[in-house]
């Protein structure tokens, strides 16, 4: 059974198919074979980001594939160990398909209240509609280098009632020039960005795992 994994903001330009693509990468890496459903087809940022890494030669291969709904990539999960939502923004029931069929749901974050409201806000939404609290973490990024900020914005997610995952990813221009090559923020050729993108998607897997663990604990014990 694939692992099901959604990225989703209600807003771009917070680093969602950035982070979906980080996270797709570090699984394949270990060997996973990989899927990222591309469900912002009017976009299309994972898959033009696919096809400049197939120009690129860059390898692990990371799948990915544009698909119209949340139930047409479901089809294709079996033949994954991991099937990475790369969610629509501005779309509240499209981002609830994708919570309710995840074991995990990752939601990415700036530091300004623009980006931390609306993206508790969307946590809220989709808690109100029965997705467990347990399930939704938060990933800091596009941070700068105040550490003050970064706490605060911590505390703003705590405040609300959720987690935020260890690690930040800054806004830099290594890790642009990654993602213009076809590569993953942990793929730049900067040592120091290359770690603190491992760290965050180290977080995301550590709680990946979690959820799966504790779904799997909970099917055994009913």
């Amino acid at each position: 059974m694939a692992t099901l994994v959604g990225v989703v903001s209600q807003k771009g330009g917070v680093g969602k198919s950035t982070l979906a693509r980080l996270v797709a990468r570090e699984y394949a890496a270990a060997g996973w074979r990989v899927k990222i459903a591309d469900l912002d087809i009017s976009q299309g940022t994972s898959t033009d980001w696919k096809q400049r890494r197939e120009r690129a030669g860059v390898k692990p291969e990371v799948a990915v594939e544009p698909f119209g709904a949340v139930a047409q990539a479901l089809k294709v999960a079996p033949t994954y160990d991991l099937l990475v939502f790369d969610g629509q923004p501005h779309s509240m029931a499209g981002t609830l398909e994708i919570a309710n069929a995840s074991d995990a749901v990752i939601l990415p974050t700036g530091l300004s209240l623009d980006d931390l409201k609306p993206s508790v806000l969307l946590a809220h939404e989709l808690v109100g509609h029965g997705v467990s609290v347990d399930k939704l973490a938060f990933v800091l990024c596009r941070v700068g280098d105040r550490s003050a900020e970064i706490v605060e914005a911590r505390a703003y997610v705590g405040r609300a009632g959720y987690k935020a995952l260890e690690g930040e990813l800054p806004e830099r221009t290594g890790y642009r020039r990654a993602s213009d090559q076809g590569r993953a923020l942990s793929e730049t050729v900067h040592s120091s960005l290359r770690e603190r993108a491992e760290r965050v998607a180290q977080g995301v897997i550590d709680f990946v795992s979690a959820r799966v663990s504790d779904a799997d604990s909970g099917r055994k014990a009913g």
